[in-house]
């Protein structure tokens, strides 16, 4: 009997429950929907505590978050804009999912997958709010809350044999709080190369699904189950710290070249030089640059009435493409009055350097560039230089070495000569001065910006008028040794254009230590402007070693 009886009520649970199921479905999409009446619209001042927490999520995030600001011109702009982004992004769908389609068509019985009908409908989606962060980085990140209760028309239409199945969206909603960032602002339209997304929490997904006329949302169980396999799907693949990147400008049109190493050049001595002045006789002296670079030249000092003068002076320049950068080198003769005489000129090429390897070279003087000008025949002496392209190592990010500058490396691995060892602790030191704010003087406000350190003197451009000025500009300084223990000064200056006794004005300063970016490679903030009320000055700076 107690067989009989489990048997009886297995059976019975069994067939009951399918039936139940069946019925209820039924009963769900085929009965009459009720009347609704209209709901009373009141003050939120007259709600009582539970109508306002039944509300309070569809309260915008500008009315409950001050940082979120009200862009109701940005949902009128999609508003308008709604019917035209429908087209335009329903055709980018199809011709995504045509070749996806096209896989399955032969396989599993199925003859055809295409859309019926495909529209978003007449409802853009709402941007309750916009929140804008500030970052020391050259990037732009917002974050949207985003709701969107459409009314889309999606009809996918699966073949199968001869029987035709429809699968229609309807009723989607999706509550989302994305991360928007424009990464890589360049000066290139649209002034930006990346965006990137990432969700901040879960998405909120709810949508109705008819096969055969039917919603199978409504069956018990499965739209939980549903809901459920959407949100984590969607975020394994978004939620941050996932992103989804989306380039916008080419990589190559918008690659700003970074310093990779450093050439020493040492400038040993000339010969047989051309007789510039009326006495036989010249004075001269070299100019050496990097093809590709705005800085100025870098010079050796003067020899007077000399045709083969012996300089052995030594010179740093930043390289920031060893393949494609050439150095220039000009020998003037200097005269005290009118221009200065060029006695020829040369070109080496970074690329047939060797790294961490010192090369000699001996140079005929060209008249020009032009090296197949027959016509020129005259003899313009010989330079003689030694080449060193030292590149920067690929850890100099952070400083882990001996603070004399020796790693050690070159003993114990026995590749680099004792010359080598001496560049181990040598770098570049770049100092970006991005801007300033709140900035102010007593008689004008014409800021500038001056860099001081070790003696050398750098300033950016003039900013008339402005107590937010922008320069971005960088200036580098090459150094033999980590500059450990040392400070950095940074002036901000007004200079009045007209002419008055009072011309200049200190408008604050700073000094920066450089411990920490020797130790941690790279530091990026803004600092309070010494003898300055509000003034504030936004630096970067970075150390890397060769």
């Amino acid at each position: 009997m107690g067989f009989l009886n489990a048997f009886l009520e297995f059976l019975g649970f069994g067939i009951g429950l399918p039936f139940g199921l069946l019925i209820g479905f039924f009963l769900f999409v085929y009965s009459k929907p009720k009347d609704v009446k209209d709901p009373v619209v009141r003050p939120l001042h007259e709600l009582d505590t539970d109508a306002l927490l039944d509300i309070l999520p569809d309260i915008p995030l500008w009315v409950k978050c001050p940082d979120y600001e009200r862009v109701d011109w940005l949902n009128r702009f999609l508003l308008d804009m709604w019917p035209y982004l429908d087209k335009a992004i329903c055709a980018m769908i199809r011709s995504t999912t045509k070749p996806m389609f096209a896989e399955y068509i032969g396989k599993y019985k199925i003859e055809a997958i295409e859309f019926e009908h495909l529209t978003l409908g007449t409802l853009p989606p709402i941007i309750q709010g916009l929140k804008v962060y500030e970052t020391m980085e050259k990037d732009l990140v917002m974050e949207p809350a985003i709701r969107w209760a459409g009314n889309p028309n999606i009809v996918l239409v699966l073949q199968l044999l001869s029987v035709r199945l429809r699968f229609q969206l309807v009723d989607l909603q999706i509550f989302a709080a994305p991360r928007v960032a424009l990464k890589h602002l360049v000066p290139t339209f649209p002034c930006f190369a990346n965006i990137v997304v990432s969700l901040m929490e879960r998405p909120h997904v709810d949508f109705g699904l008819k096969i055969l006329g039917g919603d199978v949302m409504s069956i018990p169980g499965l739209y939980r189950l549903v809901q459920d396999m959407i949100k984590k799907q969607v975020a394994s693949l978004y939620l941050w710290p996932q992103t989804l990147d989306i380039s916008v400008l080419d990589a190559s049109t918008v690659v700003i070249k970074k310093p990779v190493g450093i050439l020493h050049v040492k400038v040993v001595r000339a010969k047989k030089l051309l007789k510039a002045d009326i006495l036989g006789t010249s004075d001269p002296y070299v100019k050496l640059s990097l093809t590709g670079e705005k800085l100025p030249a870098k010079k050796t000092t003067i020899k007077k009435k000399n045709l083969n003068p012996e300089w052995n002076e030594n010179f740093k320049l930043v390289v920031k493409d060893p393949e494609n950068q050439v150095l220039q080198l000009q020998v003037f003769d200097w005269d005290k009055v009118g221009g200065h005489d060029r006695l020829g000129m040369q070109f080496v090429p970074l690329k047939v350097l060797t790294s961490r390897e010192t090369k000699e070279f001996t140079l005929d003087l060209l008249k020009h560039t032009n090296i197949s000008d027959s016509q020129d025949k005259k003899q313009r002496g010989q330079i003689v230089l030694e080449l060193t392209y030292v590149p920067f190592r690929e850890d100099s990010i952070e400083f882990s070495g001996p603070l004399d500058g020796n790693d050690g490396r070159g003993s114990a691995s026995g590749r680099y000569s004792s010359d080598e060892e001496s560049l181990s602790g040598a770098g570049l030191l770049s100092v970006i001065v991005q801007g300033a704010e709140d900035v102010e003087g007593k008689h004008h406000i014409n800021p500038y910006a001056l860099v001081l350190f070790r003696g050398e003197r750098k300033r950016t451009k003039m900013i008339k008028k402005t107590r937010d000025p922008r320069w971005n500009e960088e200036f580098q300084f090459t150094l033999d040794q980590p500059p450990l223990h040392e400070l950095i000064r940074i002036e901000v200056m007004s200079k009045r254009t007209s002419f008055s006794f009072r011309s200049k004005e200190s408008l604050g300063h700073v000094e920066i230590n450089l411990d920490d970016v020797v130790h941690n490679g790279r530091i990026n903030q803004k600092y309070h402007l010494i003898d300055s009320k509000n003034g504030v000055i936004h630096v970067e700076i970075r150390w890397s070693t060769v």
